[in-house]
C-alpha cells in the first residue's frame, strides 16, 4: 500500500514538473521580441525625430507589442529586403506603410487592412497653375519622378506611358529633384502628401491631393503564418475598439483620411 502511494505520488510529482515546464517555455515565448521590419524614411509613416525612430506604424507597432504581451525590436531595412527578411528569420513581421498588391499577396500573408491611401503627385508650388487641369499630368514628355520598387513606381510606369520616368531612392531625393528642376512631378503614397501639410521646410512644395489609385496599407508576415497573421488581426481589431488605432492616425496626420 505505502510502496503504490509512494509510486503515484512521484507520478504526480513528475507530471507537475512537466507542467511547469511547459508552463515556462510558453512565457519565454511570449517574451521574445516581435520584430519589425521598418524603413524609417516614410513620413509620417516612420521617420526619424531628434535621433528617434517615430511615426503611425512606430507607434502601432508599440501598441501591438502591449496586446501581444512581446517587446517589439525594430528591424531597419530597405524595401526591398523586406520579404527576404521575413523569409530568413530576421523579421516576423513588417509594419512600414507597407501596400497590399496581388504581387505581394502571392509572397507574404497580409493581416487586415489598417488604412486606406492612394498615389498622389507632388509638384513645386510655383508650378500649380500649369498642373491644375487633372489631364496635365498625362501630357507627353512629362518627367515623372518615383521610388523603385514602390506602388507610385507600378502606377507610373503604367499609367505615365508617355512620361520620362525617373528614379530615386527616397522622397527627399525626389524633392531636390523637384526643386532643382530635374523632374516636374513627384508620384508617391498619400502620407507623403500629407507631411507635406505640416512640414515647415518643404512649403515651396505642394500636392494637388487628388487620389490616382486606391490602396490598402497592412502589415505582412512570412507566407503561410497563420498563427502570428492571426494574433496581428485580433490587436488591430482591438486598436479599432478601443479608438487607439484613430487616435494614432489623427496624431501624425493633419488632415482627414478614411479608415476601414
Amino acid at each position: 500500500m505505502a510502496l503504490s502511494f509512494s509510486l503515484r505520488l512521484n507520478t504526480l510529482l513528475r507530471s507537475f514538473g512537466l507542467l511547469l515546464l511547459c508552463l515556462s517555455g510558453a512565457g519565454s515565448l511570449a517574451a521574445e521580441p516581435l520584430r519589425v521590419a521598418m524603413s524609417p524614411d516614410y513620413k509620417p509613416l516612420a521617420f526619424m525625430l531628434d535621433g528617434k525612430r517615430v511615426g503611425i506604424e512606430v507607434d502601432n507597432a508599440k501598441e501591438v507589442g502591449k496586446y501581444l504581451g512581446r517587446p517589439i525590436e525594430i528591424v531597419v531595412l530597405k524595401q526591398s529586403d523586406y520579404i527576404a527578411a521575413l523569409n530568413d528569420g530576421r523579421a516576423d513581421v513588417i509594419m512600414s506603410g507597407y501596400s497590399v498588391t496581388p504581387e505581394r499577396e502571392a509572397q507574404v500573408s497580409f493581416a487586415d487592412s489598417f488604412m486606406q491611401i492612394g498615389q498622389m503627385a507632388i509638384i513645386v508650388a510655383d508650378k500649380a497653375a500649369r498642373y491644375a487641369h487633372p489631364r496635365a499630368l498625362y501630357q507627353p514628355g512629362v518627367r515623372i519622378a518615383v521610388e523603385p520598387g514602390t506602388t507610385g513606381d507600378a502606377f507610373a510606369r503604367d499609367a505615365f506611358q508617355q512620361a520620362q520616368i525617373l528614379n530615386y531612392p527616397d522622397p527627399s531625393y525626389a524633392f531636390a529633384a523637384l526643386r532643382a528642376g530635374a523632374a516636374d512631378i513627384f508620384i508617391h503614397d498619400a502620407p507623403t502628401s500629407w507631411a507635406l501639410a505640416s512640414s515647415r521646410e518643404d512649403q515651396d512644395l505642394m500636392s494637388l491631393y487628388r487620389p490616382l489609385t486606391s490602396e490598402n496599407l497592412a502589415w505582412a508576415v512570412r507566407k503561410g503564418n497563420t498563427v502570428l497573421q492571426g494574433q496581428l488581426n485580433a490587436a488591430l481589431e482591438h486598436l479599432r475598439a478601443n479608438g487607439r488605432l484613430r487616435a494614432i492616425q489623427n496624431y501624425w496626420i493633419p488632415l482627414t483620411v478614411q479608415v476601414r
